[in-house]
């Protein structure tokens, strides 16, 4: 009967691994932590990308490292960032700080936002925000400078790119059928929208134009799953979901992750994802406020701080699950997460 049972759950896995089907909490194996991450250093992870490490053979979470920490004016914790480091030798259980990257290429204090990464020709390349000091309130140039690395550790600046003004951040970038490729980002003086420009080498990048407008949104992420492309968008209350044959035209679903789940830290909605496509699964990792009522909850004490539990952040994992022709996310249901080693 033991072995009945056994050989139940490990077909009802494989199956689900294949299809892609929710599995039921009697047979998950690989239980996704809650939270999967918080930075011990600062304790402010976000805007997190996961990436395979092939020199490493581990997994990477790349993050910007807010200073939650650090009691200091306004949103300053939110500037002099540096792009943290975690590992995953166990297939996306326990993740391990291995510090910052070093990425300043002109003097000073500086800040680095929500890294990129795409892999291509034994060449990772990495497409970051970037302004120049650090700043007590929201504001000043931003840049989406470009990097290339062997190794995901020691990068080699290539230079900021020319988009369509100095207020641009959050790339995401993503290879079409034919080769080229197509990065989408932020621009804040195009009133928050979703831009896009391309690129055969990934150096040299064509004029920009609006892919999403309507209300302002930040964060795009692109993939592809079940036979469509999809982007998902920041609202700062959820995800906004769109889906895509071809990348081109671009239609506008429902939201998701805008509601807390009963796990620990997962509240009060998910903010800034990225996608994980493996093993006909999709795996969304986001971060969190866990101490705010809504993600845009940060008043200012009597010092002119925000408090520390209105700063932190904690990254987190949930499945993504194609139904009715879209996506959805329960981040309440138990899912099997496992992130498999890749080969070239």
């Amino acid at each position: 009967m033991k072995h009945f049972t056994l050989l139940r759950i490990c077909l009802c896995i494989g199956l689900s691994f294949l299809m892609g089907w929710p599995v039921h909490a009697q047979d998950v194996i690989h239980k996704a932590p809650a939270p999967l991450y918080r930075d011990p250093v600062t304790d402010g992870a976000a805007d997190p990308v996961v990436v395979w490490n092939k020199e490493a053979k581990s997994w990477w979470m790349l993050y910007t490292q807010r200073r939650a920490n650090l009691d200091a004016p306004d949103v300053a914790y939110c500037y002099g960032t540096k792009i943290g480091v975690a590992e995953s030798t166990d297939h996306g259980q326990t993740w391990v700080y291995r510090g910052a990257l070093d990425l300043e290429f002109e003097d000073g204090h500086n800040t680095f936002w929500a890294p990129e990464v795409v892999y291509r020709d034994g060449e990772y390349h990495m497409f970051v925000a970037y302004i120049r000091g650090v700043r007590s309130h929201w504001g000043g140039d931003k840049q989406i400078v470009h990097y290339t690395s062997r190794n995901l550790w020691n990068w080699k600046c290539e230079g900021p790119l020319k988009l369509s003004s100095n207020s641009v951040i959050d790339a995401t970038v993503y290879q079409k059928p034919d080769g080229r490729w197509r990065m989408w980002y932020k621009d804040e003086a195009a009133g928050s929208h979703t831009l896009m420009a391309e690129s055969k080498s990934l150096h040299d990048w064509s004029a920009s134009k609006v892919v999403i407008d309507g209300d302002a949104h930040e964060g795009p992420n692109v993939f592809r799953f079940r036979g469509y492309f999809w982007m998902l968008t920041d609202e700062w209350k959820g995800l906004r979901i769109y889906r895509s044959k071809d990348l081109d035209k671009w239609e506008k679903q429902g939201l998701i992750l805008g509601e807390a789940s009963s796990r620990p830290e997962d509240r009060p909605s998910g903010a800034h994802a990225d996608v994980v496509v493996t093993n006909h699964r999709a795996y969304i990792f986001y971060f969190t406020h866990p101490g705010r009522k809504s993600h845009n909850e940060a008043p200012l004490g009597e010092n002119g701080v925000v408090p520390y539990d209105l700063r932190r952040s904690s990254i987190q994992v949930a499945q993504l699950v194609f139904k009715d022709g879209t996506l959805t996310c329960d981040h309440d249901a138990d899912f099997e997460f496992y992130l498999p080693d890749e080969t070239e």
